[in-house]
């Protein structure tokens, strides 16, 4: 997406079923192997009574509904404020969803809130990111 063609309002979103499939990948990529999410005894015990996605799982699917969809490929991740409002239970299927707050055209940098929502519509997660767009490519004659 050409960088004039970004407006304030302008949305995307990526949905993914979350299942244990990501969840242990997560775990192996990461490291992260706490029990609330890949024990399902512990986690019995614990305080959602299940295994739940991990927090950043989630959170991952903003970058795919930015790369895909607004601002597109291309840009790059400057920075990313997070609230995690709902545990994210294996089977959940989550909606990650960006809007453009904000357009800095000097810098090239768009502020975007991030939202992820299950498949009641309940908000998980709540932020805000600020991404940066590349430079405009080289359209003249003797552009490659």
């Amino acid at each position: 997406m050409d960088f004039d063609q970004i407006t304030v309002g302008l949305r995307a979103t990526w949905q993914k079923r979350i299942t244990e499939v990501e969840v242990l990948q997560y775990a192996a990529i990461t490291g992260d192997h706490n029990p609330v999410h890949v024990d399902a005894d512990a986690a019995a015990r614990g305080p959602y009574g299940e295994r739940i996605a991990h927090g950043m799982l989630s959170a991952g699917l903003l970058s795919a509904a930015m790369a895909d969809g607004v601002p597109g490929p291309g840009a790059v991740y400057l920075s990313q404020s997070l609230s995690f409002k709902r545990p994210v239970r294996l089977g959940d299927v989550i909606t990650a969803e960006v809007e453009v707050l904000e357009i800095k055209p000097r810098t090239r940098r768009v502020r975007l809130a991030t939202r992820c929502r299950n498949q009641a519509d309940e908000l998980v997660l709540d932020g805000e990111a600020m991404v940066m767009l590349p430079a405009a490519a080289d359209s003249g004659p003797d552009a490659a």
